[in-house]
């Protein structure tokens, strides 16, 4: 069966959605492993020697990258906060003390271009690196469950601006730099500040540039070793429950005929609800993080016949998610990642992991 797929859902808080052709196959689940610990609950010592020299950033740049870090050693922050605050002062200045603002902002300064509202102290506060570090790390320990967030959405919760995944980028360097100037061995294998990480870190897909379904000979030459083809929907979304289930590499636990009684192993992605009931795992309509979105052949204008399946990447307090995938958007731009905001009442169904359920 050839995949062959396209898509478009754009719904923030409107109700039209459009999906076009998805071809998929199937997805299987096997008992959850409890969710990785952190990277470490202790903050560490930023340590700046004679010759400290991390590629690409300046002396200037590191010295208020151990700032921040001191500050956060000062307040018992953990070493992944240390790692957002990094990673937010990189998305705002660069790691640099800015006595200017932006467009949105003209009255934004210092490592956090933080605004002249009375909320980050007085100028001085802001231009100064350990101050306005102070003030960030503050403000992200009063945020409701900072630690199980994505990094990105935990800077957004602070910052508030207007692109939640505005520093997903910055995460690696973030992550780099904290590493290379803390006093002490930060170990990623297994954490949630690995890179990839678990569910939700963005565009990790292993295969992100293979090649979509091509023909050679009689031979198939476009599958992945979870037996799917490159870059469909399934594929992506089967990645995320491996990584979630703790297979990351090779031989995978859970591969698309895993999950078939008959051991077929193409599929479709409206059978996925049907598997999921056939083993008894819990499915709702209330989004959960990790869970598989299903739409049936036709929901929120998934094409009739095929239907879609994407990951819950967040879950927003106004009764929208945000939704990631594969293959969701019409030619040139199909069979790449996308990330968009839903209504929760669009899907047909959110496909909960064994150990999820609905609240």
């Amino acid at each position: 069966m050839r995949g062959r797929s396209f898509a478009l859902v754009t719904l923030a808080v409107t109700p039209v959605l459009f999906l076009g052709l998805i071809l998929s196959m199937l997805v299987l689940l096997a008992p959850a492993k409890p969710a990785a610990a952190t990277c470490g609950p202790a903050a560490v010592s930023a340590v700046i020697a004679a010759g400290t020299k991390v590629a690409g950033y300046s002396e200037e740049q590191l010295k208020n990258a151990a700032a921040i870090m001191g500050a956060g050693k000062g307040l018992e922050l953990s070493v992944k906060g240390q790692m957002i605050s990094v990673m937010v002062s990189l998305g705002e200045s660069g790691l640099r003390v800015l006595d200017y603002g932006d467009g949105p902002g003209p009255d934004s300064r210092g490592l956090f271009q933080q605004r002249d509202n009375g909320a980050w102290g007085s100028y001085a506060d802001r231009m100064n690196p350990t101050t306005s570090a102070t003030n960030f790390i503050k403000a992200l320990q009063k945020v409701e469950g900072w630690e199980s967030l994505e990094p990105t959405l935990a800077g957004n919760r602070v910052q508030r601006n207007a692109d939640p995944y505005h520093y997903q980028k910055y995460w690696p360097e973030a992550v780099k730099i904290v590493q290379a100037l803390s006093d002490g061995k930060i170990s990623l294998e297994g954490s949630d500040c690995a890179i990839p990480g678990k569910s939700g870190a963005g565009d990790d897909y292993p295969w992100k540039d293979s090649p979509t379904w091509v023909q050679v000979g009689a031979n198939d030459a476009s599958t992945s070793p979870l037996n799917f083809y490159y870059r469909e929907c399934v594929d992506f979304a089967l990645w995320r429950v491996n990584q979630q289930m703790g297979s990351t590499g090779e031989p995978f636990k859970f591969l698309n005929g895993t999950f078939r009684p008959d051991g077929q192993r193409l599929g479709s992605a409206l059978t996925w609800k049907a598997g999921w009931d056939a083993k008894g795992w819990p499915t709702g309509s209330v989004p959960r993080v990790g869970a598989v979105v299903w739409y049936a052949p036709g929901a929120g204008g998934a094409d009739p016949t095929f239907g879609h399946v994407a990951v819950v990447k967040e879950v927003k307090d106004d009764g929208t998610y945000v939704e990631e995938g594969y293959n969701g958007n019409p030619p040139p731009d199909d069979h790449n990642y996308y990330t968009r905001t839903v209504s929760s009442d669009v899907p047909s169904a959110f496909l909960y992991l064994p150990t999820q359920e609905e609240k």
